[in-house]
């Protein structure tokens, strides 16, 4: 994905973060609110303690007024206490419900990519943004906003009341703080460049992670653990020596920051000495400069920190806004919806290179006409083109040349996601979620009855199955479905796409991991599914093929050979051999 540079990305996703707190206005203006309390209390206090060192040290008893001033301190410090807490409250909850529409938000904009997007992109990558990405934007947009506005105007008041108390002395103070804002300029873009280094490895090893973690029967019978620890590690190792690259640029600005604030408070003791030895100013006015100093120093280096934590948010921005920005190169929706479907399909010189490999042809030249019903098996070697001619009739691609039309009319001017609610597919290795068996499948039909699930379950044989399970249909069955045998998961991938009933059918390999029992009840259930459906049967076993109105024989991306099973036998071409090669293996 493309980046905008570095001069024009900068302030735009600055905005842009603001712009996210934008439906919480209420409740950050209430903060707001006790922020000013909180902070206006705060200021008040150096003026108390002004005048109680005063009065004490002044002609006279002054213990009643010293009392009377003191009492002030206690309300003074409860409602700045309580307006801290409000104000902690709200701009927390704020940033709480901004990160959650954001996260919301972001995984629909990715779920509506095309697949060459997932094509290109790492599972872990994208996980990546989602949890960690946001997190840090978390307190940008809601504590840090509450933080840098106190700061802000402890700053400000501060000056104030410094200018207030001694014109002068204030002067000689300032004198340190534009050595300090040019660095704080120069520091923040620095932090902003190892902060996205920081994401951006983090990212790398969550994908390594996730790997790992997803193909762990993998890894544990190719006895890799060692192996992917390794791995892991290296790029954690990475990611560390980033993250103490940045650390180290904020340790050093952080001593800068300090030095400053203390060298101020010295210039002002210093001077402000030589004033109370000659009069000029009171022992109180001195204690409460130093105090309002202190305040500022401290202040200043508070917004220097929460400047770089922006960047830091700056630098996850980059990533999360690149991804928001993105065009799927074909939507989910928009184009024709017929009320009826027939179930033709035909393709004209279609063809096709996946967007990764654009230089490795898979699809030369195909041309194809099912008629309504029908039933095609599609056979050839593996790489042949069989599997992408499904992926092209589910449109998660579209062909480089050529037009696929359904009932006459070209994929392209029919919506998406329409399309896809008319194909049922049953998988080799389908896909189950980490939930119960009913809802498993019923996600052929979201709002589907039980009455309707256990109905798909019965026609696709599985419900006796199911039924011996000691919680029936709500059944966890892990993740991908790891509790369930493969004859039981492909059982409920049939009974998915019964629910969902389709008017074609799309049956890829989808026998051809069982055993002999298992394909048995499947193929039944497959051939309950298949009839009056147009199926395209992508598979190797001769029994699968058998049953098929026409068999289709692919060979490095055309089709070689077209006819019923047993012309095709009788020829000697591809076919024939693929039959014999399968007897003998047997």
């Amino acid at each position: 994905m493309q980046r905008s540079d570095e001069g024009r990305s900068s302030p735009g996703h600055l905005l842009r973060l603001l712009r996210l707190a934008r439906p919480e206005l209420g409740s950050l203006a209430l903060g707001t609110l006790f922020l000013a309390i909180g902070s206006g209390m705060s200021l008040l206090l150096p003026q108390v303690i002004q005048r109680i060192i005063d009065d004490a040290l002044g002609p006279g008893n002054a213990a009643g007024t010293i009392d009377g001033m003191a009492l002030w301190l206690v309300p003074i410090i409860a409602l700045q206490a309580i307006a801290v807490a409000l104000r902690y409250v709200l701009f927390t909850t704020a940033g709480e419900r901004v990160v959650a529409r954001l996260r919301a938000r972001l995984f629909e904009h990715v779920l509506r990519q095309e697949m060459a997007f997932f094509d290109a992109q790492r599972t872990g990558e994208l996980t990546s943004r989602l949890a960690s990405d946001t997190t840090v934007l978390q307190n940008a947009v809601s504590v840090d906003i509450s933080a840098g506005l106190r700061l802000t105007a402890s700053v400000i008041g501060g000056l104030g009341f410094l200018v207030y108390t001694s014109p002068r002395l204030t002067l000689l103070m300032l004198s340190v703080v534009p050595p300090v804002l040019v660095g704080a300029v120069i520091y923040g873009r620095k932090v902003r460049k190892l902060s996205r280094a920081v994401q951006d490895s983090l990212a790398r090893s969550s994908e390594i992670a996730e790997e790992a973690l997803s193909g762990i029967r993998t890894v544990r019978a190719f006895a890799a653990e060692e192996q992917e620890v390794e791995r892991y590690a290296g790029q954690v190792a990475s990611s560390f020596e980033r993250a103490r690259t940045r650390v180290r640029a904020s340790g050093a600005f952080s001593g800068v920051v300090t030095f400053a604030g203390y060298a101020a408070t010295g210039l002002v003791l210093w001077y402000g000495g030589h004033l109370v030895v000659t009069g000029s100013m009171t022992l109180g006015k001195l204690t409460s400069f130093l105090v309002y100093t202190l305040l500022v120093a401290f202040s200043l280096a508070g917004l220097s920190d929460l400047w770089a934590a922006f960047m830091r948010a700056l630098g996850a921005a980059e990533r999360v806004f690149d991804l928001l920005d993105r065009t799927p190169a074909m939507p989910l929706s928009g184009g024709l919806e017929p009320p009826y479907v027939q179930g033709k399909l035909e393709l004209h010189r279609v063809r096709f290179s996946y967007p990764a490999r654009r230089d490795v042809p898979v699809l030369k030249g195909i041309d194809l006409s099912v008629r309504p019903g029908e039933v095609i098996a599609l056979v050839g070697s593996s790489g042949a083109g069989k599997s992408t001619i499904a992926s092209l009739l589910l449109r998660l691609y579209d062909p480089d040349e050529g037009r696929i039309l359904l009932d006459g009319r070209d994929l392209r001017a029919l919506s998406p996601s329409w399309l896809r609610r008319q194909i049922g597919i049953v998988a080799q290795e389908p896909i189950l979620f980490a939930t119960s068996v009913a809802d498993n499948i019923r996600y052929g039909r979201e709002g589907a009855s039980d009455e309707e699930v256990e109905a798909a379950a019965r026609a696709a044989n599985a419900h006796d199955f199911i039924r011996r399970f000691p919680e029936g249909y709500r059944t966890l069955v892990g993740e991908r479905g790891v509790q369930l045998s493969g004859g039981q998961k492909q059982r409920v991938a049939i009974a998915r796409a019964v629910l969902k009933d389709p008017r074609l059918l799309v049956l890829d390999e989808a026998t051809s991991a069982l055993d002999t029992e298992s394909e048995h009840l499947v193929k039944a259930a497959l051939d309950t599914l298949m009839k009056g459906r147009t199926t395209l049967i992508i598979a190797h076993r001769l029994s699968t093929v058998m049953g098929a109105d026409r068999v289709l024989v692919m060979d490095g991306g055309t089709i070689v050979q077209s006819g019923a099973h047993a012309a095709l036998v009788a020829q000697d071409g591809l076919y024939r051999r693929l039959v014999e090669r399968q007897f003998v293996s047997a």
